[in-house]
């Protein structure tokens, strides 16, 4: 599994504050953290307003590198901040995000197309999410035509099928999991990605509702996450749910994860 790690954000209101403040220790604790947890990329989001953003992102980056050299998942919902921030990173990492919105795709493809950095591609376009499995794949057929116009591999790509509340979902996660099957039987190379947390918003005993919908995901094909790595519990059951799949051979890395203290010790 690859874990985005998704403290750093400024939608999250002691990030807010952190940033307001200019509280440099607590960004780099953030990233530090969740780099020592197992996070494979840190993602990076200003939420400030536009003016700000870009000299936000650079802080953030900044700091994030300072105490780890994990890449970065630059994330905002404009696609220019996003091209402009891949500058201030030392390595390449991942794009969060595209989608088949106005011109992002045209804006992010071309920058990227000849290097090793990665992208989220979210399903959804200028009609807004769709809210069919079969119209959610014909946006992942867009998005797949321009990748191969602009030579950029499927395992470059992380598919956002995009989570939805599970409280106002008719049919539960029937139709994520049956877009994220689509996807990985078209194109096995390719990464399936998402927030997480969404399912579980506005639900009591919301740890639960997360964990038991990432083993459901997970069997799914869903194999890149948005998450927190500090969750223990949650990393657990990501650990033990690859092993359950046979993705884990005789659960290695699930017992070299508990051995480094990653879940099932800490109180």
């Amino acid at each position: 599994m690859i874990i985005i790690g998704e403290k750093i954000n400024g939608a999250i209101p002691s990030v807010a504050r952190a940033i307001a403040e200019k509280d440099a220790g607590f960004i780099r604790n953030l990233a530090k953290t969740q780099a020592d947890a197992g996070a494979n990329f840190i993602d990076v989001c200003a939420s400030v307003e536009d003016s700000l953003e870009l000299e936000t992102m650079k802080w953030l980056i900044d700091l994030v590198q300072e105490v780890t050299d994990k890449p970065i998942a630059i994330d905002s919902p404009h696609a220019h901040i996003c091209v402009e921030a891949m500058k201030f990173c030392k390595k390449p990492g991942i794009i969060n995000s595209v989608s088949g919105e106005g011109n992002k795709i045209e804006l992010v493809f071309p920058v990227i197309a000849d290097t090793n950095w990665e992208c989220v591609a979210l399903l959804c376009d200028d009609t807004g999410i769709p809210k069919t499995a079969e119209k959610r794949m014909e946006v992942f057929r867009k998005i797949m035509e321009k990748a191969k116009a602009h030579n950029i591999a499927p395992s470059r790509l992380h598919i956002d099928p995009l989570v939805e509340m599970l409280c106002t979902s008719e049919d539960g996660i029937n139709m994520v999991v049956d877009v994220i099957k689509d996807i990985k039987a078209q194109y096995p190379a390719i990464h399936v990605t998402g927030g997480l947390s969404n399912i579980s918003f506005n639900l009591p005993a919301r740890r639960l509702v997360n964990q038991a919908f990432i083993v459901l995901a997970m069997n799914a094909g869903m194999d890149s996450g948005i998450i927190a790595p500090t969750n223990q519990d949650l990393m657990g059951m990501i650990y033990a749910t690859e092993a359950l799949l046979g993705k884990d051979d005789y659960c290695m890395e699930y017992i070299g994860a508990y051995r480094e203290e990653l879940f099932g010790q800490k109180k």
